[in-house]
């Protein structure tokens, strides 16, 4: 009976696994799976052509040193004071840039109307005061910058030039009664940060240095022109403006 058990036993077990072995065979292939396509992003292209618009705010330090007056030498020269002339001032960019990885390279001019004006009273004559005015300058300048896709962290440097207005007056009655004009050249070097609204249009917030070094400035008497004096005046000059610019070209770069 025992032996009989075991022999149907033995029978089934065979059954299930020829049964299974069945069922495996006839099951269908795994199905092959695509790899997904790479995807495209956006990069921010920094190349091309642009013009903006850029507004704020400046100040220029001043010291004057007196070392001639009515044609006769001051030897040593003596000091007149310092002053800070400030305040505000508007313009106008224009310039190219290319990319290069992430590098940017640039090249600039700017052109700006401004209005910073200051005074001290003279420490050599307490009756009169000196007054200067910077009421224009511009500035040629390179760049490199380091883009993080559309933000663009740059320093620039090159060529400053400022138009300067002096004169002497009264410090009582504020009558003036000499008074010089120059255009005068030095250097500048700054630092901005840009940022990409959209493929063409860009606002940024820059600072310049100008070194603009000292110049005998010679004075003329008002109201009857002669010589009155002369004075080196040293001056620099710091600079804070907010910029607009649209780019011409450059499409947005896809990197996979």
């Amino acid at each position: 009976m025992q032996s009989k058990f075991l022999t149907l036993l033995a029978g089934a077990a065979l059954s299930l696994g020829l049964a299974s072995a069945a069922s495996a065979a006839d099951m269908a292939a795994r199905p092959y799976t695509k790899a997904p396509a790479p995807i495209a992003v956006a990069m921010y292209n920094w190349s091309g052509f642009y013009v903006g618009v850029n507004g704020g705010g400046g100040w220029s330090r001043k010291c004057w040193d007196i070392n001639s007056l009515f044609g006769v030498a001051v030897v040593p020269s003596v000091a007149e004071g310092c002053h800070d002339a400030s305040g505000g001032t508007v313009g106008g960019q224009v310039g190219y840039r290319w990319q290069t990885n992430a590098w940017v390279f640039g090249l600039e001019a700017q052109g700006n109307w401004a209005d910073f004006n200051g005074s001290n009273v003279s420490l050599v004559f307490p009756l009169a005061s000196n007054r200067s005015k910077i009421d224009a300058f511009g500035l040629f300048t390179g760049q490199v910058g380091y883009a993080f896709n559309n933000m663009l962290l740059y320093v620039k440097g090159g060529a400053a030039v400022t138009n300067d207005k002096y004169d002497g007056f009264t410090t009582a009655t504020n009558v003036v009664f000499d008074r010089a004009s120059e255009t005068r050249w030095g250097a500048v070097v700054g630092v901005g940060g840009e940022f990409g609204i959209t493929s063409n249009v860009s606002i940024a917030v820059e600072y310049n240095h100008l070194f603009m070094g000292h110049r005998d400035i010679a004075f003329t008497a008002v109201p009857v022109a002669f010589a009155s004096r002369t004075d080196r005046i040293r001056q620099d000059v710091d600079m804070v403006t907010a910029r607009l610019n649209y780019k011409f070209g450059g499409p947005v770069v896809a990197k996979y």
